[in-house]
């Protein structure tokens, strides 16, 4: 599963759940269905993404595959509660594989 998320330097938010996601890809027993990928992006390197989500950073995505053109389709992941555990997000992001 490729993840993606939106975030901005300084954001204590967004690091806080970058570790989570980092921990998650890192520990087998709360991946052992999830071969997770994180692509990291930094809204202020783009204006679009920055007028998109300057306001709502963190922002997740998952990227899935389709059979046809070889293209991702991105779909927006609910956001996470910052006082989500590693454990509770793992739970959370399993029902998005």
């Amino acid at each position: 599963m490729k993840l993606i998320l939106y975030s901005k330097p300084g954001c204590h938010l967004c690091e806080g759940l970058q570790e989570k996601l980092e921990q998650i890809a890192a520990t087998p027993d709360l991946n052992s269905d999830i071969n997770l990928e994180i692509e990291l992006r930094d809204i202020t390197t783009r204006d679009d993404w920055y007028q998109a989500y300057q306001y709502e950073v963190p922002v997740l995505f998952v990227a899935q595959d389709t059979e046809n053109n070889g293209n991702a389709i991105e779909r927006m992941i609910s956001r996470p509660s910052p006082r989500a555990t590693v454990k509770q997000l793992a739970q959370m992001l399993q029902k998005y594989i």
